[in-house]
């Protein structure tokens, strides 16, 4: 594979996401592309959305779909039987109320992939964005324990974020080397190790992977490892490393539309105030 490839890499976050929608919409102001491109978690679905150049969606699902009382909350648990119901939001709230649709990106020119954890293999593997569906994208959301399993095309599917947080890692073996990191997460957020029962509550719930408990366990790790690999790539002069510069009261599963408007703008003004930064990443 050819060097000098540039590389977007999302990590998720919930609703935090709206923080990547925002400087996700900041790039398709500026027309900046790459060449490679991955996103985790709702990091995945901002990611269609930008390389469709859709700020309408962008700001739609971060701000309106992913809060709707239909998708998180009591709503949600009294139908589906989970406090998320992203199935209602990926099958009949985005597609039927915001006419989100994915069909242009089967002719995506971008290297673009979505991570999504195979129960079958234990692991996470990466799909190109140009055959992924809405169930895949629900998928990709899907958080162990508190979402759904989605059984398709002969996988068992869940969110990638279960081993990789930050797929930077992926960036690097695809042979990228130069690489924009938006992440939802204060610069010094630090990742706690999982909690023994919620460990020990996935080996009851997944008896067919043994290995989702153990990746769970070692989260924090990984998380730490994805960290580190992003500061050394900063510190060489390869990587912009974008987060938000300010507290949120946004959490993963909460916030009020307000907050997640002010977090959409945080990053789009984010973005701006490095915009020498980003550019001249590209250009080397």
């Amino acid at each position: 594979m050819s060097k000098n490839r540039t590389s977007l890499v999302l990590e998720g976050g919930g609703m935090r996401g709206a923080y990547t929608a925002g400087a996700l919409s900041w790039l398709v102001d500026h027309e900046i592309e790459f060449e490679n491109a991955y996103g985790i978690s709702t990091g995945a679905v901002h990611l269609t959305n930008y390389l469709m150049k859709n700020k309408e969606d962008l700001f739609s699902f971060s701000v309106d779909g992913i809060a709707d009382k239909r998708v998180v909350g009591i709503r949600a648990f009294l139908h589906s039987g989970r406090i998320v119901d992203y199935e209602t939001l990926f099958q009949h709230i985005m597609p039927e109320e915001y006419h989100y649709d994915i069909t242009p990106l089967k002719d995506c020119k971008v290297n673009a992939y979505i991570g999504l954890y195979d129960l079958k293999q234990g692991k996470t593997g990466y799909y190109p964005i140009q055959n992924v569906d809405l169930y895949e994208l629900q998928a990709s959301t899907s958080l162990p324990i508190i979402g759904k399993v989605i059984d398709h095309g002969g996988r068992q599917i869940l969110d990638g974020g279960i081993t990789d947080m930050i797929p930077i890692e992926q960036s690097v073996r695809d042979g990228c080397d130069r690489h924009l990191i938006i992440t939802t997460k204060p610069a010094d957020y630090v990742r706690k190790p999982a909690k023994k029962p919620i460990v020990d509550l996935m080996k009851a719930v997944y008896p067919q992977c043994p290995q989702i408990s153990k990746d769970y366990a070692v989260r924090h790790l990984n998380y730490r490892k994805q960290i580190d690999m992003i500061k050394d790539l900063e510190a060489e002069g390869k990587a912009v490393y974008l987060f938000p510069s300010r507290t949120s009261n946004v959490t993963r599963l909460g916030g009020k539309r307000e907050d997640l408007v002010d977090l959409y703008e945080l990053g789009y003004s984010d973005a701006e105030a490095r915009k020498d930064e980003i550019l001249a990443l590209l250009k080397k």
